[in-house]
Protein backbone atom coordinates (compact mmCIF):
# COMPACT_ATOMS: atom_id res chain seq x y z
CA UNK A 1 0.00 0.00 0.00
CA UNK A 2 1.07 3.39 -1.30
CA UNK A 3 1.96 5.89 1.94
CA UNK A 4 2.40 9.50 1.49
CA UNK A 5 3.07 12.11 4.07
CA UNK A 6 0.25 14.55 3.90
CA UNK A 7 1.21 16.98 6.67
CA UNK A 8 4.92 17.60 7.20
CA UNK A 9 6.17 18.54 10.78
CA UNK A 10 6.72 22.33 10.00
CA UNK A 11 3.35 21.92 8.64
CA UNK A 12 2.30 20.44 11.33
CA UNK A 13 3.48 22.96 13.57
CA UNK A 14 1.85 25.98 11.53
CA UNK A 15 -1.51 24.79 11.18
CA UNK A 16 -1.11 23.82 15.27
CA UNK A 17 -0.46 27.63 15.55
CA UNK A 18 -3.27 28.86 13.43
CA UNK A 19 -5.97 26.62 15.10
CA UNK A 20 -4.44 27.70 18.77
CA UNK A 21 -4.81 32.07 17.34
CA UNK A 22 -8.04 30.87 16.04
CA UNK A 23 -9.47 29.74 19.87
CA UNK A 24 -7.56 32.83 21.07
CA UNK A 25 -9.73 35.00 18.77
CA UNK A 26 -12.68 33.33 19.37
CA UNK A 27 -11.88 33.61 23.19
CA UNK A 28 -10.41 36.72 23.09
CA UNK A 29 -12.27 38.41 25.79
CA UNK A 30 -12.44 35.38 28.24
CA UNK A 31 -10.24 34.54 31.72
CA UNK A 32 -10.32 30.87 31.28
CA UNK A 33 -10.81 28.48 28.87
CA UNK A 34 -11.03 24.40 28.88
CA UNK A 35 -8.95 22.45 25.98
CA UNK A 36 -10.42 18.96 26.28
CA UNK A 37 -8.51 16.27 23.99
CA UNK A 38 -9.73 12.87 22.99
CA UNK A 39 -7.25 10.22 24.36
CA UNK A 40 -4.39 9.27 22.37
CA UNK A 41 -3.29 11.69 19.37
CA UNK A 42 -6.27 13.78 20.38
CA UNK A 43 -4.81 14.73 23.86
CA UNK A 44 -1.13 15.41 22.44
CA UNK A 45 -2.70 17.80 20.03
CA UNK A 46 -4.48 19.21 22.46
CA UNK A 47 -1.29 19.63 24.56
CA UNK A 48 0.84 21.23 21.86
CA UNK A 49 -2.33 23.83 21.63
CA UNK A 50 -2.30 24.59 25.12
CA UNK A 51 1.64 25.31 25.04
CA UNK A 52 0.87 27.81 22.10
CA UNK A 53 -1.94 29.36 23.80
CA UNK A 54 0.36 30.06 26.55
CA UNK A 55 2.80 31.41 24.64
CA UNK A 56 0.25 33.83 22.53
CA UNK A 57 -2.55 35.09 25.50
CA UNK A 58 -2.95 35.98 29.28
CA UNK A 59 -5.78 33.55 29.32
CA UNK A 60 -5.54 30.77 31.56
CA UNK A 61 -6.00 27.62 29.77
CA UNK A 62 -6.79 24.13 31.36
CA UNK A 63 -6.13 21.30 29.56
CA UNK A 64 -8.60 18.14 30.20
CA UNK A 65 -8.21 14.64 28.77
CA UNK A 66 -11.51 13.29 27.23
CA UNK A 67 -11.13 9.34 28.15
CA UNK A 68 -13.10 7.75 25.25
CA UNK A 69 -13.60 4.05 24.02
CA UNK A 70 -13.30 4.70 20.19
CA UNK A 71 -14.15 1.35 19.50
CA UNK A 72 -16.80 1.31 21.56
CA UNK A 73 -17.80 5.15 22.04
CA UNK A 74 -21.42 4.47 23.66
CA UNK A 75 -19.26 2.86 27.02
CA UNK A 76 -19.44 5.55 29.67
CA UNK A 77 -16.87 8.77 28.71
CA UNK A 78 -14.83 10.23 32.05
CA UNK A 79 -12.54 13.43 32.06
CA UNK A 80 -9.37 14.29 33.90
CA UNK A 81 -10.59 17.12 35.59
CA UNK A 82 -14.23 17.04 37.30
CA UNK A 83 -16.98 18.56 34.98
CA UNK A 84 -17.43 21.57 38.53
CA UNK A 85 -13.84 22.98 36.52
CA UNK A 86 -15.33 23.31 32.90
CA UNK A 87 -19.31 23.67 34.04
CA UNK A 88 -19.99 27.79 32.12
CA UNK A 89 -17.04 28.12 30.49
CA UNK A 90 -15.53 28.31 27.07
CA UNK A 91 -14.10 24.35 26.24
CA UNK A 92 -12.81 23.36 22.97
CA UNK A 93 -12.88 19.96 22.01
CA UNK A 94 -9.67 18.28 20.29
CA UNK A 95 -9.00 15.35 17.87
CA UNK A 96 -6.07 14.75 15.73
CA UNK A 97 -8.75 13.05 13.14
CA UNK A 98 -12.20 13.93 11.94
CA UNK A 99 -13.21 10.84 10.15
CA UNK A 100 -16.98 9.45 10.22
CA UNK A 101 -17.40 11.75 13.54
CA UNK A 102 -18.69 8.96 15.55
CA UNK A 103 -15.47 9.63 18.75
CA UNK A 104 -16.30 13.40 18.05
CA UNK A 105 -20.87 13.54 18.95
CA UNK A 106 -19.90 11.40 21.77
CA UNK A 107 -17.54 13.43 23.09
CA UNK A 108 -20.10 16.67 22.78
CA UNK A 109 -22.99 14.59 23.49
CA UNK A 110 -20.52 13.82 26.94
CA UNK A 111 -20.24 17.86 27.64
CA UNK A 112 -23.92 18.42 26.50
CA UNK A 113 -24.74 17.20 30.14
CA UNK A 114 -22.98 20.43 31.90
CA UNK A 115 -24.13 23.85 30.72
CA UNK A 116 -21.22 25.31 29.30
CA UNK A 117 -20.68 29.43 27.82
CA UNK A 118 -19.18 28.39 24.18
CA UNK A 119 -18.54 24.96 22.63
CA UNK A 120 -16.20 24.56 19.52
CA UNK A 121 -14.51 21.70 18.32
CA UNK A 122 -10.81 21.33 16.70
CA UNK A 123 -8.96 18.69 14.55
CA UNK A 124 -6.06 18.56 12.57
CA UNK A 125 -7.41 16.93 9.64
CA UNK A 126 -11.11 16.79 8.55
CA UNK A 127 -11.81 13.49 5.86
CA UNK A 128 -15.47 14.58 5.23
CA UNK A 129 -16.79 11.06 5.87
CA UNK A 130 -19.40 12.20 7.94
CA UNK A 131 -21.50 9.34 9.79
CA UNK A 132 -23.25 12.27 12.26
CA UNK A 133 -23.78 16.01 11.95
CA UNK A 134 -20.92 17.36 13.45
CA UNK A 135 -18.45 19.87 12.42
CA UNK A 136 -14.87 20.84 12.76
CA UNK A 137 -14.81 24.72 14.07
CA UNK A 138 -11.19 24.65 13.97
CA UNK A 139 -9.34 22.27 11.31
CA UNK A 140 -6.20 22.52 10.28
CA UNK A 141 -6.70 20.43 6.44
CA UNK A 142 -9.62 19.62 5.23
CA UNK A 143 -8.92 16.42 2.68
CA UNK A 144 -11.61 14.30 0.57
CA UNK A 145 -10.05 10.92 0.86
CA UNK A 146 -11.46 7.24 -0.06
CA UNK A 147 -13.25 5.20 3.16
CA UNK A 148 -10.51 2.51 2.10
CA UNK A 149 -7.96 5.23 2.78
CA UNK A 150 -6.24 5.43 6.48
CA UNK A 151 -4.63 8.95 7.84
CA UNK A 152 -2.16 8.23 10.37
CA UNK A 153 -1.04 10.82 12.26
CA UNK A 154 2.32 10.18 14.60
CA UNK A 155 3.34 13.39 17.30
CA UNK A 156 7.12 12.95 17.98
CA UNK A 157 9.04 15.66 19.59
CA UNK A 158 11.11 16.79 16.79
CA UNK A 159 9.08 14.96 13.75
CA UNK A 160 6.00 14.87 13.42
CA UNK A 161 3.91 13.87 10.29
CA UNK A 162 0.76 12.75 9.03
CA UNK A 163 0.40 9.97 5.98
CA UNK A 164 -2.28 8.76 4.28
CA UNK A 165 -1.99 4.93 3.88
Amino acid sequence: MERSIILTNEQIQNKTRRIAYQIYETNSNEKEIVIAGINGNGFVFAKKIVEILNEISEIKVVLCEVKIDKKNPIKEISTSIPSSEYKNKPLVLVDDVLSSGTTLIYGIKHFLEVPLKRFKTAVLINRNHKKYPVKADFKGISLSTSMQEHINVVFEKNNSYAVLE
